[in-house]
């Protein structure tokens, strides 16, 4: 290609005569036209041609040279351009095998979470309780008293999320993640074919604020579909910690009186529902003023963790 828009400018250059910019010694051969080409007529030429394919030529030795600088540096320049890319690779190649947010290798886990005295624990036994397909587990807690030396080792590890009021049970990472295995059901006579099915199992934690932080920072491996289940006024949330308070499920402790009891569980309960409205982890939210309203909420809210 240059040549040849050499050729047309020598030509052309050769036509203008006298005009001609370069002037053409007498006796030339014809195989020295390309004489009639100025220094100038020549570099504007190779420049305009440089300057498309040098970008193309570049890029065709780009991958080459990434493959290659590494071993072409010298020293410990060369060791350490190698292991970045050697980093770089691997990085790329955990991206594109990991899961993502909704992939199917992430365990579902229901985190119905909200501020004491909601009802959410009466509406999780009723949602278990009511899934006739059983799709719906609670994590298995270690028992102090049944398996001491196992709570004793996750104690002293700091393994444990949460123990419950008496502090017997334990709630651990493993036991969320491992408490929904997918199940095999055998196909029935009645079927066509010989197939089996596969029953996806969802594990459903019954979570404070607290317990709620702590899966959302630590609890890798899983996609949590957040419900937060709250009252919607104030008054309610008063009424029913009188309610506990009557039936024994809340202590007055010694050194406090009624009013201030209660003025303590109503900042906190304020506290927790500003996380709830913060913080962006929980798609659905219940209001649990009706029961059968808000469980039928609450069936419709756990389907998504099957989509």
């Amino acid at each position: 290609l240059p040549v040849l828009v050499l050729v047309a400018i020598a030509l052309r250059n050769a036509s203008l005569g006298d005009a001609n910019p370069v002037v053409v010694q007498q006796g030339a051969s014809a195989a020295g036209f390309m004489t009639t080409v100025s220094k100038e007529q020549f570099g504007a030429a190779m420049l305009g041609f440089l300057t498309y394919r040098l970008p193309l030529f570049l890029s065709q030795l780009s991958p080459v040279i990434k493959e290659s600088a590494g071993g072409l540096l010298p020293g410990s320049a060369g060791v350490a351009m190698q292991m970045a890319q050697k980093a770089k690779e691997k990085s790329a190649a955990a991206a594109s095998a990991s899961p993502t947010p909704f992939g199917e290798n992430l365990v579902p886990v229901l985190l119905i979470c909200g501020p004491p005295g909601t009802g959410k624990t009466s509406l999780i036994t009723k949602l278990i309780q009511e899934d006739k397909e059983q799709r719906f587990v609670l994590p298995k807690l270690v028992d102090r008293v049944a398996d001491g030396a196992s709570f004793e080792r996750l104690e002293n590890r700091g393994e444990f999320l949460q123990l419950d009021s008496s502090g017997r049970l334990g709630l651990t990472k493993e036991a969320i993640l491992n408490a929904a295995p997918s199940t095999t059901t055998a196909s029935t006579a009645e079927d066509d074919d010989a197939s089996s099915s596969t029953t996806k199992q969802v594990v459903v934690v019954d979570a404070n604020v607290d317990l709620a932080k702590k899966l959302v920072s630590s609890l890798s491996g899983a996609r949590l579909v957040g419900v937060w289940i709250g009252l919607d006024s104030l008054d309610k949330f008063e009424s029913r910690l009188n309610i506990q308070l009557e039936s024994g499920d809340l202590v007055i402790p010694a050194d406090e009186t009624k009013e201030s009891f209660m003025r303590a569980k109503i900042r906190e309960i304020v506290q927790d529902i500003e996380y709830g409205v913060v913080s962006g982890i929980f798609e659905f939210t219940i209001l649990n003023d009706e029961f059968d309203e808000s469980l039928s909420k609450l069936k419709n809210a756990a389907e998504y963790c099957f989509k």
